[in-house]
């Protein structure tokens, strides 16, 4: 009977500090991946005899540089009065003063109010929740898991310097008028280049006509 008693006062202490761990890093792939979050932002606009009057299109450029439009979101146009070709020009037009093109809308959206026009920018963000994670930090490893908090500045930086955060779900497909070629010859002639310091000349830059 001793025995049994001095076994389970030894065994007691390790399924304490077991239920303590947390979540186990059992792998060498984080359990921290990022996580893509999207978000919806809509302005209704009055429209005029089918076309968008100057007091609306001043109201939405300002809307559009207090969101900091910019390359990642996604712009489109909802609403019958949206489908007016004066409409969908004097938008584009807007839009494209930051860069960007109008997308295509979603199949279902909320309704617009008759004689009005609906904008929507779709937002992307990226994050890791839980970063940074020292829930374990110092805790006895038996088992040789990584620590809680690996993997929070790799996906971190990741989620933080990806252009579109969509890519990092559904990816991106190549160029198909890419020319690698093309893309190489910049680097190849700055290897090409004498060093400036030894008195030699920097790359050409190559004129409009295709000269030197």
């Amino acid at each position: 009977m001793t025995s049994r008693l001095t076994l389970a006062a030894l065994l007691l202490p390790l399924v304490a500090l077991a239920g303590c761990g947390g979540t186990q890093n059992r792998g060498v792939e984080s359990v921290h991946q990022p996580v893509v979050s999207r978000t919806d932002l809509p302005i209704d606009l009055a429209t005029l005899y089918g076309d968008l009057p100057p007091a609306e299109r001043g109201r939405l450029a300002g809307w559009l540089t207090g969101l900091k439009l910019g390359y990642g979101d996604r712009v489109w146009v909802e609403g019958a009065e949206g489908d007016a070709p004066a409409i969908r020009d004097a938008v584009g037009e807007i839009v494209g003063g930051f860069g960007l093109l109008l997308a295509e809308r979603p199949a279902m959206g909320a309704p617009v109010p008759d004689g009005m026009v609906r904008v929507v920018i779709s937002r992307a963000r990226a994050s890791v929740p839980g970063c940074p994670d020292w829930s374990r930090n110092g805790s006895i490893n038996y088992d040789q898991h990584t620590s809680s908090d690996y993997g929070c500045a790799v996906n971190g930086n990741l989620a933080a310097m990806i252009a579109d955060p969509r890519d990092l779900v559904q990816g991106k497909a190549g160029n198909e008028l890419t020319d690698p070629a093309r893309a190489a010859k910049p680097v190849a002639d700055y290897r090409k280049a004498a060093l400036t310091g030894g008195g030699g000349a920097t790359v050409k830059a190559e004129s409009a006509k295709g000269g030197n």
